[in-house]
């Protein structure tokens, strides 16, 4: 069956596509039926069911006879360390942390926070939580101590596991300082800490309270699978809420494993076996899905990087990584190859390995723009697909399934809808669009399996975040179109669609036009205060490596661009050159915080945010343009 059918199978009966779907998972007791909506909106997948995440995603490989398997294969190039962990391996070491932390008082339901780098460990531990009920909630490491706290107030763990220290190319981020002083701006006080002691900064523990990782779990009985309801949630994953008080994403364990699962295949074309490479954090929702869980569940190699796509030695160590264990695909964000691409525009690194293994290219977290696309493609001669899906869905809302079809690729779009996302472009009244017209990016309710059901205690803030401004639908937060073939195309955030004398614009499609010149290896694009046409447009951009060219040159090139592919209605003529842009950890550009300082708002530090010092530079920046008015 090709996309459509697939497509179409599950549009006409849905409870049998996921009841199919829920035949490859190993079940306690298997689900009576596929949807709950006796608590509309508040759908529920495989609510009856009876089952453990953990022993699917690694006991019952080793009970098939693949337990030699390997599981993780962890790369850290920033320590010079490397080795790999197969399914026994993993499951012994998940074993024996998830006893220790039962011997401590740790039971179904309890809320374990995690905070850490990328280390085996990390995964060790949410495996471990996942074995015997207990739901983790992982923030990511060295975060700051305020935001740290917000969560454990939030999600009111019983215990914290975290390392000593995060290491960032050229430097060591203590993270114990930053947990001590979470602890205590909290409310909420955990029962106790378990700490992975790094040898670049080992941290002072305090007595009867912290415990090293090895001597915690010295002497403890390794635990069994704990048997959970379908509806009883994995995990909690925080995402950055408008009122700077964090959204708790419920993940439950049945539709998770589900969808997950499903997805592998499909979407990412990864049988058991195949290496698999989600470059991401496991403090983010990709290392959540891609990193520990997906692959695993399916019995595939993980890997777990710990390094930059740049810097780490060179432009080229994700080369070296791909062909040195096989890598069939890679996931990452587009931000890692513009990266790669403005330090190595030639790709002469990529010559010095062999790729061959090497059958598809995912990118999302931001859109792809055609210039980093075409880029890749040329340089690494496989497919470039993007995707787009959130933290709150937990997996792909568009896609191109290579796993069940490989779709022409179009520039721009992230792809078709998967099974299960009844995806709608609405007017602002609720109205349905035509083809190519721009709009809310909607999802008809009820979500597929694996997706959030609701917030961490906070069910009228889930209404409220997501349901209430087009009853009946989820509210992407995304704006865009289809096109005449059922492509997506994902254009910007609903805020940043800016209104220049009553004219909707896509700061997204103003991105594409500025990435399209020769010497811009990175843009955004912002909305700003403008007294006579409401707002205007202002775009930042990145020269490439060895551009050769003056920063006027450009800009006056990127105006002209602009005006002659989007035309005057766009009133574009504010441009300058910047070093970086400010981004998150996970590589999304900090338009909303840009677009604040340009017009003379109050802001806050964003928690996510890369480097603090760049928003000082895009200050400069603004100044010169004579910003704030």
């Amino acid at each position: 069956m090709g996309y459509r059918e697939v497509y179409e199978s599950w549009k006409n009966d849905p409870e049998g596509f996921w009841m199919k779907a829920a035949e490859a998972i190993d079940w306690v007791k298997p689900p009576s039926k596929a949807l709950f909506d006796e608590n509309a909106p508040f759908y529920e997948w495989f609510k009856d069911a009876e089952v453990n995440t953990c022993w699917n995603a690694l006991d019952r490989h080793v009970e098939a006879g693949n337990g030699d398997r390997v599981a993780i294969i962890y790369d850290s190039p920033v320590t010079g360390k490397k080795a790999k962990f197969t399914y026994a391996e993993m499951r012994d070491r998940v074993a024996l942390l998830a006893g220790a932390l039962q011997a401590r008082g740790v039971n179904k339901g309890d809320r374990v926070v995690i905070y850490m780098p990328m280390v085996p460990e990390a995964v060790v531990a949410m495996l471990a939580c996942a074995r015997i009920g207990a739901i983790h909630s992982v923030v990511f490491g060295g975060f700051a101590a305020n935001e740290l706290a917000t969560r454990i107030d939030d999600a009111r763990p019983k215990a914290v596991i975290a390392a000593s220290c995060g290491i960032e190319p050229g430097r060591v981020i203590a993270y114990k300082p930053l947990l001590d002083g979470a602890i205590e701006m909290a409310e909420h006080k955990p029962d106790f800490c378990v700490i992975l002691q790094r040898e670049m900064e080992e941290a002072p523990l305090i007595e009867g309270r912290d415990f090293e990782w090895d001597a915690f779990q010295q002497g403890a009985a390794p635990a069994d699978c704990v048997t959970v309801r379908g509806d009883d949630p994995v995990y909690i994953l925080y995402t950055s809420g408008t009122t700077g008080q964090p959204k708790g994403v419920v993940r439950p364990n049945a539709g998770h494993l589900v969808a997950l699962h499903w997805s592998m295949k499909a979407i990412y074309g990864i049988d058991p076996g195949d290496v698999f490479w989600a470059a991401s954090d496991v403090g983010w929702v990709v290392g959540h899905s891609y990193i520990c869980y997906a692959p695993l569940i399916q019995g595939s190699t993980s890997i777990l990087f710990e390094g930059k796509p740049v810097g780490t030695p060179d432009a080229g160590t994700f080369w070296r990584v791909i062909s040195e264990y096989g890598v069939k695909a890679l996931f990452t964000a587009p931000t890692a190859f513009r990266a790669i691409k403005r330090i190595d525009p030639d790709g002469e690194f990529i010559a010095k390995y062999d790729l061959s293994c090497l059958q598809t290219l995912f990118l999302a977290g931001e859109r792809t723009d055609p210039d980093t696309l075409h880029w890749a493609e040329g340089k690494l001669g496989v497919p470039v697909i993007d995707h787009w899906w959130q933290t709150e869905t937990g997996w792909a809302i568009a896609a191109n399934p290579v796993g069940i079809e490989l779709l022409p690729v179009k520039e721009g779009s992230p792809g078709v809808p998967m099974p299960g996302y009844d995806v709608r472009v609405l007017d602002d009244d609720g109205h349905e669009l035509g083809a190519g017209e721009l709009g809310a990016i909607v999802v008809k309710l009820p979500l597929p399996p694996g997706t959030l059901p609701t917030l961490w205690q906070a069910d009228d803030r889930y209404r409220k975040s997501y349901l209430s401004t087009f009853p009946g639908y989820y509210e992407t937060g995304d704006a865009g179109y289809v096109d005449e073939d059922g492509y997506l195309y994902i254009m910007a955030r609903t805020d940043d669609v800016i209104n220049v004398a009553g004219h909707r614009l896509s700061t997204g499609a103003m991105e594409e036009v500025l990435a399209s010149h020769p010497d811009v290896a990175e843009c955004a694009v912002i909305g700003v205060k403008d007294a006579l046409k409401g707002q205007l447009p202002l775009g930042f951009v990145c020269l490439n490596a060895g551009a050769g060219r003056s920063a006027d040159e450009v800009v006056s090139e990127c105006i002209q661009l602009v005006r002659e592919r989007i035309g005057p209605v766009a009133a574009f003529k504010l441009a300058v050159v910047v070093e970086r842009l400010p981004k998150t950890r996970s590589g999304k550009i900090l338009r909303g915080t840009m677009a604040k300082i340009a017009d003379g708002e109050e802001w806050k530090m964003p928690a996510t945010i890369d480097d603090p010092a760049i928003l000082d530079e895009i200050a400069e920046a603004l100044k010169g343009l004579g910003y704030p008015k």
